[in-house]
């Protein structure tokens, strides 16, 4: 540590940690020394330090559980939001292993709320699909989904399993999703979503709203719940 220069100790402790990180010299889900120990080794304050951590937790290179420490978070993916996606072929463009395990296949009539959100007649019938999307096995994004069950008839829980979605509305429906208004919020995950999340209740996730449509013809509302510590969202703005 320079304690000549003009960068403050808390950066340059977090640039030396963050240097660790990324040339693996630190692993994911690791434990960081305690902060006094930290001290120790670095020859800085307990505030420097406190703040150094804080900055590293703000950034997502680490996580805390209280009383028990911190620990090294794993890399977040980029997920660019110029451009239609869907998890299965992103996930493919990172060289990882889709999977999707779905817990729940339902159909089930709409109630009013429902039915407006999905511009459909109220009471009219409509597959209910909880899915838990995963990653070479690794669980990320807990989601539900609403479909019009006219615009899908014979759609079967298995057929699920076989293939993607959309593979699904374009294939055998002729369906394809031409455009999606989707919107973000931040939110915490409750039991059932971090029981399947494999994380803690009251952990930060991000709560994704999808319409999808065909031309005009709306024919899916997709809520998701992805966790926080595993997606950062890019806008490009031009």
């Amino acid at each position: 540590m320079d304690k000549t220069s003009k960068i403050p100790l808390y950066l340059q402790l977090m640039e030396k940690l963050i240097s660790m990180i990324e040339k693996k010299f630190i692993l994911e889900g690791e434990k960081l020394p305690p902060e006094r120990e930290l001290c120790k080794i670095y020859d800085v304050s307990r505030i420097t330090v406190r703040q150094a951590l804080h900055e590293l937790e703000r950034e997502g290179y680490i996580y805390r559980i209280q009383g028990a420490g911190a620990f090294i978070s794993s890399r977040p993916y980029d997920q660019k939001l110029v451009k239609l996606y869907n998890f299965t072929e992103e996930m493919k463009k990172k060289g990882r292993n889709p999977s999707t395990k779905i817990i729940k296949f339902d159909s089930l009539i709409a109630d009013e709320r429902l039915a407006k959100k999905i511009n459909i007649p109220s009471f009219e019938e409509v597959y209910k699909v909880i899915r838990l999307q995963l990653a070479d096995d690794e669980p990320l994004i807990y989601e539900t989904t609403f479909l019009p069950k006219r615009l899908f008839p014979d759609l079967t829980k298995t057929t699920l399993y076989n293939r993607s979605m959309y593979k699904i509305f374009y294939e055998d429906y002729g369906l394809g999703v031409t455009r999606a208004i989707e919107s973000f919020s931040a939110t915490t995950l409750r039991d059932e979503e971090a029981n399947y999340l494999q994380l803690p209740p009251g952990r930060p996730a991000m709560l994704i709203k999808r319409l999808a449509y065909h031309n005009e013809q709306l024919i899916g509302y997709t809520i998701s719940v992805s966790r926080g510590d595993k997606f950062e969202y890019i806008v490009e703005l031009t």
